[in-house]
């Protein structure tokens, strides 16, 4: 939940804070999931 919260803060802060803006801001943060391979979880990387 604390992470959604980050997420919630970090779009607020780069993209504004409309709700146009932060709509705009949460599909880039998707496409950035999607890109990642819609993994909740990524391997750490050495």
């Amino acid at each position: 939940m604390l992470y959604r919260m980050k997420i919630s803060q970090d779009i607020r802060r780069e993209h504004g804070g409309t709700p146009a803006e932060i709509e705009d801001g949460m599909a880039q943060k998707s496409k950035e999931f999607a890109a990642s391979g819609n993994r909740v979880y990524l391997p750490i990387a050495d």
